[in-house]
């Protein structure tokens, strides 16, 4: 059986649910829900293994990676106890601006405790990681870096060009924008970017949205508030590190009002951060709108949702999507599965558009669907 060796930038919670889900869907023919996708390519989510890991924290570096996603500030729900000995070991990552200035204004557990950098110098981090990344056979490499990582992101994706390795950018920052076209010319895939939850903030404001405008309802007011406890809004408590972030969710939103919105009537961002909420992130959306007649309308929705879960499953398709891309001698940034799992894709589409792009590309064969029937193959979504 072809397994998918996967390699994870930033042990968070992102990655302790990431991990926790291929042991929970160890049996690819149980029929639990939660994934989009049960079947991709002939992968199933038990077929993606961990071969490198990276990381900047003192309680995470050094240790295998079915401990470090269990150590703080974790704080996403445990829904899979049992992990095995995964044989991948955390290595030090590079720290550029992966750790917020204010962090150690926090308690311990609710922040990043860095080592101090082992590197002396760009290059010098680069070809470190570069070798590991070759070394470990690490064929699709996931960007779980904090919001406002711009310099580490790039510094990541890099690593990932001159070691051709597929990337999966979960985190606001273009990479597939920026970087597209080179890895385009490397012959390898990009994913991305900014992960779209599974029923999350984005992806209800985005369906609402449509929904207004395919019933010939004017959108002229609306905002999308969010709120949680986890590493990723005490991050964002340093509003400098958002500017991305409100980018890529609010033109995910916008992208479904076909007449457009003033940038003073929208509002789309998170919003604070409240440590007891831990990994639960809240959000409120606000739309007022115009009905037959110019008669006003609003609308108002309360969403509690376990943060890193919901994005989990999403990853998992993601992860092999790159894998079928690899495959398929596919390069560049993947259109037909990022439209559907990204809020900032390089083109976006209607929702229901983007989700029959990803099942087509589902279909396509990886090397281990060879082994299996056609018939098995066409039914396996």
């Amino acid at each position: 059986m072809s397994k998918i060796r996967v390699g994870l930038v930033g042990i968070g919670n992102c990655s302790s649910s990431l991990v926790q889900g291929t042991f929970y869907y160890n049996d690819p023919q149980a029929e639990v829900p939660g994934l989009i996708t049960k079947c991709f390519g002939g992968y199933h989510a038990s077929d993606i293994v961990y071969t490198s890991a990276f990381d900047v924290d003192k309680r995470k570096v050094g240790k295998d990676l079915s401990e470090a996603i269990f150590e703080k500030p974790n704080c996403t729900t445990i829904f899979q106890k049992e992990i095995p000995f995964l044989n991948c070991t955390v290595n030090m990552g590079y720290l550029l601006d992966g750790v917020a200035d204010h962090l150690p204004k926090y308690p311990d557990d609710n922040r990043i405790i860095p080592l101090n950098d082992i590197y002396f110098s760009y290059n010098e981090a680069k070809n470190e990681i570069v070798n590991k990344l070759k070394e470990t056979k690490t064929e699709v490499l996931v960007n779980y870096l904090p919001v406002g990582s711009e310099k580490a992101a790039r510094f990541y994706a890099e690593c990932c060009l001159e070691a051709k390795v597929a990337l999966v950018n979960a985190m606001p920052v273009f990479l597939s924008q920026i970087y597209g076209d080179r890895f385009k010319e490397a012959g390898i895939p990009i994913l991305g970017d900014d992960i779209k939850s599974q029923v999350g903030a984005t992806i209800v404001h985005r369906v609402l949205t449509k929904l207004f405008e395919d019933r010939g309802e004017k959108v002229k007011k609306t905002y999308q508030i969010n709120v949680g406890g986890n590493m990723d809004f005490l991050n964002m408590v340093d509003r400098t590190r958002l500017e991305s972030k409100k980018i890529s969710k609010t033109r995910a939103v916008t992208s479904q009002i076909e007449s457009g919105i003033p940038d003073r009537d929208i509002y789309v961002g998170p919003s604070d951060y409240i440590p007891w909420l831990n990994d639960n992130k809240v959000c409120f959306i606000r739309m007022e709108a115009e009905q037959y007649g110019g008669v006003p309308m609003n609308l108002e929705l309360r969403l509690s949702v376990e943060d890193s879960p919901n994005s989990a499953g999403v990853i998992t398709d993601a992860i092999r999507a790159a894998k079928v891309a690899l495959d398929n001698n596919m390069s560049g940034a993947i259109i037909e599965a990022s439209a559907y799992l990204f809020k900032s894709p390089i083109r976006q589409f209607d929702d229901a558009t983007a989700r029959d792009m990803l099942k087509d590309f589902s279909k396509l064969p990886g090397k281990y669907s060879n082994q299996i029937p056609d018939n098995q193959l066409q039914h396996c979504n």
